[in-house]
């Protein structure tokens, strides 16, 4: 389950900003059926941040509420430059239990080394539409990941599942014997969804990755969409 991602305030109350927002959230969502979390840390104005604080804050309020394993965003955009990114990492004083690391950013293969030497699973994040799977291909650390996270970046409901069976096929090149979570974004979420539970696949389901229902009606919380998500693939 994908509490916030990168939305702010400007996408509605319903996002999750501070951290006590998002351990309320969560603990509803796990309630609901959700069995685990990643999470965007936020900073004071609503960013994106890898700061220790704000991590070990986040971290702190959700574990307070759920039992379930929580893991944080490690990407490029939190903080641009690869070597200042390294060492925000190092400076955390809470470890979350895993961290996505984009393989097509720059200093992913640098930041994943860093993550498992120090015990936090990698969520091996692999976009659509970028070189992220070629470069997973010819990693050493492949078969060391906690998983794959499949990311379909085509927001088109018509022609997501056919750029997720792409993905997949990019990915099935690489001998990296590591469980696949595939997911999409805004429209093309469902379908994708709908997809991974047909293939057997992990998947997640969060505000995230959508604000809206299979029904195209607003949700009004990650609960919500967990709900939903049930309901989608149990039907399949």
């Amino acid at each position: 389950m994908c509490l916030n991602g990168s939305r702010g305030a400007a996408h509605g109350a319903l996002i999750p900003l501070s951290p006590e927002a998002m351990a309320d959230s969560a603990a509803e969502a796990v309630l609901a059926g959700a069995t685990d979390v990643h999470v965007h840390p936020k900073s004071p104005c609503g960013q994106d941040t890898l700061s220790p604080r704000a991590v070990a804050a986040t971290l702190t309020a959700i574990r307070s509420r759920v039992t379930v394993p929580v893991g944080v965003t490690t990407g490029a955009w939190t903080e641009p430059d690869p070597t200042a990114r390294l060492e925000r990492v190092r400076s955390w004083t809470m470890l979350p239990d895993h961290a996505s690391v984009n393989w097509h950013e720059p200093g992913a293969e640098e930041l994943a080394a860093l993550l498992i030497g120090l015990g936090v699973g990698v969520e091996a994040g692999i976009w659509s539409g970028t070189d992220g799977p070629a470069r997973f291909a010819a990693s050493p650390l492949a078969p060391k990941v906690l998983r794959v996270l499949a990311e379909v970046t085509d927001p088109d409901p018509t022609t997501a599942e056919a750029t997720a069976r792409t993905l997949l096929t990019d990915l099935s090149r690489s001998p990296h014997g590591r469980p696949v979570l595939l997911h999409g974004e805004e429209a093309g979420t469902w379908p994708v969804l709908r997809l991974a539970a047909r293939l057997g696949l992990q998947t997640r389901i969060g505000l995230e990755d959508t604000l809206h229902l299979p029904n195209g009606e607003r949700a009004k919380s990650n609960a919500e969409l967990v709900r939903a998500a049930l309901a989608q693939t149990s039907a399949r």
